[in-house]
């Protein structure tokens, strides 16, 4: 498959379309970001690659890295991690303290704000330095050693987190949050800090096309089996209360993030990342929704 030319195919199909969405400026420093940045990088599963655009630019993942944090805490959980947060679609804005109280303080997957928060305090209670072993975890996943937490987002994030400081203290209401508040949220956010590019973005979920063995490395991250769950999670849930669309566009299982990135999974073929800052109301990037519908369009080719 000649992706190269399947992406300048689609850009000359939407560069000339209107500019469409907000960056996060909820986020200060996310608000800083130039809106019309756009990256793509696919790598597939025997190692080849292919880019355009801004693909060398590092950004902010942000939601991306919860795939990263469940799969760590899969590992160490099993099963019973199922007890805690729930694997089915929201419905509602990431955010939403109404569904959380209705559910008695279970969080309807891992992926939601609540359900991400969840996973943190799932993680501090099993590390003795959540924060280092965390982003240990991702330089080996990805094979990239200078990845790492961006301080200032993280900060930028502490100082407008009181949606998630309400949801984690409904959550402590309930039971389900078992360790210091302060200590998970400065976990939480820092998790979410983590910047990386399109290029190293699509490197580090490889495995996930792979069915948890990194390609590169031939390490076991994760199970087949643990592995298949994560992307039927992603294909379900990895775009708030877009997935469906998601799915029905594009029919790959993905993840989003509020810094406008998207990294996508097809199964035993490549992992692919696209990046541009404008997001609609959903919170997903705009453009880079659009360039997947595209890219599984031309090519033929999804899950389904």
């Amino acid at each position: 498959m000649d992706y190269q030319r399947i992406f300048e195919e689609i850009n000359e199909e939407i560069k000339n379309d209107a500019p469409c969405g907000e960056v996060a400026s909820y986020i200060p420093e996310l608000g800083r970001v130039d809106p019309n940045k756009f990256g793509v990088h696919l790598t597939t599963v025997n190692g080849e690659h292919y880019s355009f655009g801004d693909s060398d630019e590092k950004f902010s993942i942000q939601s991306i890295a919860k795939v990263l944090s469940l799969a760590m805490a899969y590992n160490m959980e099993g099963e019973a991690l199922w007890e805690r947060v729930g694997v089915e679609p929201s419905g509602t804005p990431f955010n939403s303290l109404v569904q959380l109280e209705y559910d008695m303080g279970i969080p309807r997957n891992p992926f939601i704000n609540a359900g991400a928060l969840v996973i943190a305090d799932i993680l501090v209670s099993h590390l003795a330095n959540p924060k280092e072993e965390l982003i240990r975890f991702v330089r080996e996943v990805s094979g990239n050693n200078e990845i790492d937490y961006c301080t200032r987002i993280a900060e930028s994030e502490k100082s407008m987190g009181y949606r998630n400081a309400a949801l984690i203290n409904l959550m402590k209401s309930f039971g389900n949050i078992k360790n210091d508040i302060d200590v998970v949220m400065d976990f939480y956010f820092n998790l979410c800090s983590i910047e990386m590019t399109c290029k190293e973005l699509s490197r580090t979920f490889l495995f996930l096309a792979t069915y948890g063995i990194c390609p590169e490395t031939k390490q076991t991250i994760l199970s087949v089996s643990k592995a298949k769950r994560i992307n039927a999670i992603m294909q379900l849930c990895g775009f708030y209360d877009e997935a469906g669309e998601f799915s029905f566009k594009v029919g790959l299982p993905g993840k989003s993030g509020v810094g406008g990135g998207i990294v996508a999974i097809y199964p035993n073929k490549y992992s692919i990342a696209v990046w541009s800052p404008r997001l609609n109301k959903k919170g997903n990037s705009s453009k880079g929704i659009k360039f997947l519908e595209l890219l599984t369009t031309k090519t033929q080719a999804s899950i389904f």
